[in-house]
């Protein structure tokens, strides 16, 4: 054996396989960690560290690993892999080509992942996404929001869209709206039919929203994620090659009981959640200007306590000023009190963006309860 093969020549042979993902060479990289050669079984061992793991192209890799050593006199080989380090990844983040820049999914890729979630329906994550792009538009950022919900799409009416994507040789051009391009399920069905799937048909959906829509340059992509851990929801966190997390929830203890679900799978996926969102904060009448909770109070600072992350901001019951000519009926505008509470919320958003990346969260593994008060 030690006359086929040694460490070195592994590694040279390993060393100019390309990192299915980076599109560097395990060499440029420093993707082999380690190597071990047993010579009286003629047997190689290698350990890997690429961009991202647990995927079919790591098996592809995997199968070329095999297929080299083997042709130099390995009997046996075995594989590990792990990913590579944060601030290795960072070295090679912005360096992508055109082509490469396309592909959303690559970790080359400068785009800012941001996903919107909850722990069940009815707390207006929507109505979060929508007014959080427009307000990151507004702020002078180019931003692309995905339509997640799979299943309970709903962005193209509450951004009063009328036109439907174009499709241009094999890209989709998604459609553009206050500044926003939105693409969603809702373009693709008839007269709000219902979408009756299973789990795998939604991830090749999502995974055409990723890879086949010409998003351009961006700065953030937002994703208007399912409201839950379903299936959809875990697909999203997994094709991700990074992402922060907003966490959308109501006053009352019980919702904000039932979205620390959502912050908790955010964290067992390695995805950083970047604050909480308390929607539907309380009720303002415009006769008195008295305020009214009528959710109760406390459910969003607790939950953001709870999840060692900020209150990103309150937002009110309310309704946008309807414009019958430019017809968006949850969009709030500029001029609009809730509209500078999303403007005020979306420079949040770019401060903590620009800042340095913290640490990763160390919040809960299991739901919290916060209906119980002390």
């Amino acid at each position: 054996m030690s006359e086929l093969i040694n460490e070195q020549q592994v590694r040279e042979l390993v060393g100019q396989l390309q990192d299915p993902f980076l599109h560097r060479t395990l060499a440029e990289t420093g993707g082999i960690t380690e190597v071990s050669i047993k010579e009286e079984k003629a047997h190689v061992s290698v350990k890997l560290a690429i961009a991202k793991i647990n995927n079919a192209e790591q098996m592809q890799l995997q199968m070329k690993v095999v297929d080299v050593l083997k042709k130099a006199g390995a009997n046996t080989v075995g594989i590990r892999f792990e990913e590579l380090p944060a601030e290795k990844l960072e070295e090679f983040r912005g360096t992508a080509t055109p082509a490469e820049t396309q592909d959303l999914l690559s970790p080359l890729n400068k785009v800012e992942f941001i996903s919107i979630a909850s722990g069940k329906g009815g707390v207006g994550k929507s109505t979060i996404s929508v007014n959080l792009a427009v307000a990151l538009a507004r702020l002078g950022k180019k931003v692309g929001l995905i339509d997640a919900d799979i299943y309970g799409f709903s962005v193209p009416d509450m951004m009063g869209i009328q036109q439907n994507p174009v499709v241009r040789g094999n890209s989709i051009i998604p459609v553009e709206r206050f500044g926003v391009k939105v693409i969603s399920m809702g373009f693709f069905v008839d007269q709000n039919a219902p979408v009756v799937w299973r789990g795998p048909m939604l991830g090749k959906v999502l995974d055409q929203f990723f890879r086949d829509v010409e998003w351009g340059d961006l700065d953030y992509l937002l994703l208007d994620l399912p409201p839950g851990t379903g299936d959809v929801a875990l697909d999203v966190h997994q094709m991700l090659p990074h992402s922060r997390e907003i966490i959308v929830t109501t006053p009352h203890p019980t919702a904000a009981f039932v979205a620390a679900r959502a912050g908790a799978m955010a964290i067992k996926t390695d995805h950083e959640i970047l604050g909480v969102i308390e929607n539907m904060s309380w009720f303002e009448s415009k006769k008195t200007g008295e305020r009214e909770y009528v959710f109760g109070e406390g459910g969003g600072p607790k939950l953001a306590d709870e999840l060692r992350t900020e209150l990103l901001g309150q937002i009110p019951l309310g309704q946008p000023d309807w414009n019958e000519e430019d017809f968006a009926p949850s969009v709030y505008l500029e001029s609009h009190p809730t509209g500078k509470l999303y403007d005020d919320i979306a420079r949040k958003v770019i401060e903590k963006e620009s800042a340095d990346k913290p640490a990763a969260n160390e919040g809960p593994v299991s739901p919290f309860d916060p209906r119980q008060q002390s």
